[in-house]
């Protein structure tokens, strides 16, 4: 089984929509080569209320608060997010649900897995995908779980980001 999806740069696309809409609670699909998002925005009552409102809504059946992204549109989600991302020497924020899902992309990434559903909640993250031999597979994690990903991944970017600029400085020094 091999990966066609770069989910850590779709999902954090995903998650930039959902954060300029309101929405924290959520589940994540993907159905052929398209994301089907389904959720609303935290509201006022307990986060336990929210979540049975948002259960009772999706399994009635109501699109109302559907979102289906394909490849296009993600593309120009990206774009959208670049134009308003960059930032030099800033650490990103873990808790910004654009970070945490990027995060969470990469985590399917390394396990070479395929998404079948993510199911988002104010605490904790539902995964389910197809492993590399094609098994199904479900976790439930805490989204606290994700920290160390998520430094780590921090770390490798920044270093990335910061080689070109110690070449630069080598050929400078070089020349000299």
């Amino acid at each position: 089984m091999t990966i066609q999806t770069s989910y850590d740069k779709d999902f954090r696309c995903i998650g930039q929509t959902l954060e300029e809409s309101d929405v924290h609670v959520f589940e994540l699909k993907r159905v052929g080569e398209q994301y089907v998002v389904q959720g609303g925005p935290f509201g006022a009552g307990s986060a336990w209320s929210k979540l049975h409102k948002f259960r009772l809504r999706f399994r009635s059946g109501s699109g109302a608060d559907s979102l289906i992204l394909g490849s296009t549109e993600i593309e120009a989600l990206a774009r959208k997010g670049r134009a308003q991302r960059f930032r030099p020497g800033r650490m990103p924020e873990f808790r910004r649900l654009s970070n945490l899902l990027r995060v969470v992309g990469a985590y399917l990434q390394t396990k070479r897995a395929q998404l079948v559903e993510l199911n988002v909640r104010p605490f904790s993250i539902s995964l389910c995908y197809r492993d590399v031999d094609g098994e199904l597979q479900t976790e439930e994690r805490t989204i606290r779980s994700f920290y160390s990903l998520f430094l780590e991944l921090y770390g490798r970017r920044h270093e990335s980001l910061d080689a070109p600029a110690v070449r630069a400085l080598e050929a400078e020094t070089s020349k000299t």
